[in-house]
């Protein structure tokens, strides 16, 4: 989106879907509260529907696809199209939750690790199978979240989920970095594959960064940031 587009006249409560670059460290229902507010309590929106197409991490950046008003009809439909993301990965290092939210607790030996190992690593991986999600997750387990049972310490298994990672690409590798693009389906932890190329390389892995560039139609460069986002639709308070 340029920011010279203007969002007045526009009924939000007949549908709107606005394609957010997600800012880091913002949760993605941050996201949609603050523009429902901005919708109730300065534009007047009193009793709309708003919610988002797709959870993205707090330490992830990139499409958040928001459906306002009669657009949230169409949430699950935006939701089951293939993502693609850029995933920042440090080889040799594992975390709780595989990815910065904790800290390293153990380290591994790469001096054995090849680029050739990496791209078979990741031809295993891709194609449709199953795979567990990160304990520290929302995945629910009887009525209760994941990450709750992992804070108290408590084991917990959780069911896996079938997903496809159609495409894995290396865009960069500085051991013990590896930057890759990786094309897949609905349901997939990107933080659950960094651990899983880890396992692959008789290593240890974690996601130092990750970026969605795409959902299904809508990508990262053609969004709104926030901020201007929240300034177009504060002018049409005023027009």
């Amino acid at each position: 989106m340029t920011e010279n587009q203007s969002l007045v006249g526009v009924d939000f409560k007949e549908g709107y879907i606005a394609i957010i670059d997600k800012p880091l460290e913002w949760t993605s229902t941050d996201v949609v509260r603050k523009i429902k507010y901005a919708l109730q309590h300065r534009l007047g929106y009193k009793k709309i529907k708003i919610g988002h197409a797709g959870t993205l991490d707090p330490l992830a950046t990139g499409v958040l696809i928001v459906c306002i008003g009669k657009a949230t009809k169409m949430v699950n439909d935006l939701q089951a199209e293939e993502k693609e993301y850029i995933a920042d990965i440090e080889l040799g290092a594992t975390t709780p939750s595989y990815d910065l939210e904790h800290p390293i607790d153990k380290r591994y030996p790469t001096e054995h690790i090849t680029r050739e190992m990496i791209e078979q690593a990741l031809r295993d991986l891709t194609g449709e199978r199953l795979q567990a999600p990160p304990i520290y997750s929302a995945k629910k387990v009887e009525g209760v979240r994941a990450y709750e049972f992992a804070r108290a310490g408590e084991e917990v298994e959780l069911k896996k989920a079938l997903i496809n990672i159609y495409e894995m690409e290396i865009l960069s590798l500085e051991m013990p970095h590896l930057k890759v693009r990786v094309r897949c389906s609905k349901g997939t932890y990107i933080r659950s594959l960094a651990h899983e190329i880890g396992q692959a390389l008789d290593s240890g892995a974690h996601l130092r960064g990750l970026r969605r560039t795409r959902s299904g139609g809508f990508t990262a460069e053609n969004g709104w940031k926030l901020e201007n986002f929240m300034e177009k639709l504060i002018e049409c308070e005023t027009k």
